[in-house]
Formats: structure tokens, C-alpha cells, sequence
């Protein structure tokens, strides 16, 4: 009789314990090269409030903010070994990782923040979410980076012609690097955190980004001119990497899934606050903003999108994304 009183008693605290690790909370990191006051890193942080509170703190997401874990690209190698669970990445950082995303670095292909909405939100977007889980990690949402412009410490770019032989920081990218020599300039990659000391310390002469970067990256403080020529709107992604995916039950990650979108929407009203006061902040920091044409510059990298039409990774999808004009 003891003996069945013990193996009832264990089988209690097996089954116990099988209860307990099914309620464990999953403790999750989040990492990002933004500052944490960006407005899409409060979102982030909405995001992980969300997915905490509809779990019933089930899932608990930590942020790490200012690039304290590393560059884009760092955090997605570490995504890949597991270290990292989410991050917000540009595409241009993703095309590293599977060349779906080189479509979204492509200049001008969207024509305006209506077409890039009506892309993004719409079914052609759908299979690059899963495009790079051979590299470890899935793709959630998307979020509104802005267009990017170039912005200089001397004269103000008004045709290609006033990009030459001027040393201009991109995206590491191939397609960012290309669009920049088409045009003129000399393409000189580096990490984000480490413009403003290039400016300053005249490394590069400028570097192209959304207006953001002038104000909370205080580029504005060292530059003198911004051409609003929009020549790139590329997206961010947030990414989940698999093993985050493999700690999650098919409930939770239908949490995520439904915070991440929700994520989307409050972001592009935050960002298009965030833009305008942008905007009146850096004609009050002096800067000097002027709106080229930009049909010259669309000519200078018309063979680069032509060359990326007949890629058979991605020429279907810049045709669909040209298309939904």
C-alpha cells in the first residue's frame, strides 16, 4: 500500500510540476540601434506592454535600447545564435541576410507615403515576413522609416551634379552603396552611431536619412543644408528569431502576432507627429531645407532598378510593388 502512496505521490508531482513549467513565464529580449525616446521605440515598448498584459504576464519582453547590444547587423547575428529574441532592422541590414529584401532598398520605388502604406499594408508584402526564416529569424510587421534624404555640411544638393566627390554615409548596403555612386558621390558606409563624430571630424561630407535624424540624432547641429530629394523609403521590420519562436506556445505567438500589427498603426500616427515637429525643429536649428527636382536624380539610378527587374529573387516584386501605384 505505501508503495502505491508513493507512486501516486509522485505521479502528483511530476504531473505538478508539468503544470507550473507550462505557466513559467518566457523571458524575452528586444534590442534596437534607436534612442529610446525614437517614436518607434515607444512603440516598442508599447508593444512589449501589450503582449505582457495579454498574456497575463506570461510573456515578459525586455528592451534594449541605443544600440547597447550592438549595430543592426550584430543583432541580427545575434538573433541567429539565439542571444536576441526580437528586433526592429531595416530592410537594407536584411538584405545581408536573403535577398527578398534588396526590393525595399531600391530608390524611388515607392512614389509617395500613400503608395508605400498601400504596399506594406497589402497582400504582396505577405511571403517576405517568412522569407528569411532559413536564416533564423521571421519577419512580424513592418514600420514607417520616412524617406530619406541627403543632408550636408557644405553646399545644398540640388541636381546629382552637387553630389560629386562628396563622401556621403550610407546603409552598408549594396543597393544604398550603388544609388549613391550612380549619382555621383562616394559612398562611405558606417553604423549609425557613428555619423555625427564622422561629420564633425569631417570623415564624410554628409549623409542622407528621414528628418529624425537631424533632431533626436542631432546631425542638424553639424550639417548646413537638407535636399529633400526622397529618394529612398525603405521599411523596417521587426523580427522574432526561431528559437524565440520555439519557446512560445501557439497562443502566445498569436499575442504577438496581433500586438505587432497593432504596433504598425499606432506607429504611423507617432511617426508622422514625429516628421512635422522634425521639420519646424530643424528650420529653427538653422538648417537650410530646399526641395530639388527629383526627376534628375531618377534618371541617374534608372539602370539599377532596370538591373534589379531581370534578378529573378526580386524582379517579380519590384514589378508588383510598381504596379499598386
Amino acid at each position: 500500500m505505501q508503495k502505491f502512496l508513493c507512486a501516486g505521490a509522485a505521479i502528483a508531482m511530476g504531473l505538478a510540476a508539468t503544470t507550473v513549467s507550462a505557466n513559467a513565464t518566457v523571458r524575452l529580449k528586444l534590442a534596437d540601434a534607436l534612442a529610446a525616446d525614437h517614436p518607434t521605440s515607444i512603440i516598442l515598448e508599447q508593444f512589449a506592454e501589450e503582449v505582457e498584459e495579454k498574456t497575463d504576464g506570461e510573456v515578459k519582453i525586455r528592451l534594449y535600447m541605443n544600440g547597447v547590444l550592438g549595430s543592426e547587423r550584430e543583432v541580427l547575428e545575434q538573433i541567429q545564435n539565439g542571444a536576441v529574441d526580437f528586433s526592429r532592422v531595416s530592410a537594407a541590414n536584411l538584405e545581408n541576410f536573403n535577398p527578398v529584401y534588396q526590393a525595399f532598398t531600391l530608390p524611388y520605388l515607392f512614389a509617395d507615403q500613400e503608395h508605400f502604406y498601400k504596399v506594406m499594408d497589402g497582400p504582396i508584402v505577405d511571403p517576405v515576413y517568412e522569407a528569411s526564416l532559413d536564416s533564423g529569424f521571421m519577419g512580424l510587421t513592418y514600420f514607417d522609416s520616412g524617406a530619406r534624404s541627403f543632408y550636408t555640411k557644405s553646399q545644398c544638393v540640388e541636381t546629382p551634379e552637387d553630389l560629386e566627390g562628396q563622401k556621403l554615409r550610407v546603409i552598408n548596403s549594396h543597393t544604398s552603396i550603388r544609388m549613391v555612386e550612380l549619382m555621383g558621390g562616394i559612398p562611405t558606409p558606417l553604423p549609425y552611431g557613428e555619423i555625427y563624430t564622422a561629420l564633425q571630424q569631417g570623415v564624410i561630407d554628409g549623409a542622407e536619412n528621414n528628418p529624425t535624424a537631424l533632431t533626436l540624432g542631432r546631425h542638424g547641429e553639424v550639417v548646413k543644408c537638407y535636399s529633400l530629394d526622397e529618394h529612398l523609403r525603405i521599411p523596417d521590420f521587426l523580427v522574432i528569431s526561431e528559437t524565440a519562436m520555439d519557446r512560445l506556445t501557439d497562443e502566445q505567438m498569436a499575442v504577438i502576432k496581433e500586438a505587432a500589427v497593432n504596433a504598425t498603426q499606432a506607429q504611423k500616427e507617432a511617426w508622422n507627429a514625429a516628421v512635422d515637429e522634425a521639420m519646424q525643429q530643424i528650420n529653427e536649428m538653422g538648417v537650410e531645407v530646399v526641395n530639388p527636382e527629383k526627376a534628375p536624380f531618377q534618371e541617374k539610378v534608372a539602370p539599377l532598378i532596370e538591373e534589379y527587374k531581370k534578378n529573378p529573387a526580386i524582379g517579380d516584386l519590384v514589378d508588383a510593388i510598381q504596379q499598386a501605384q
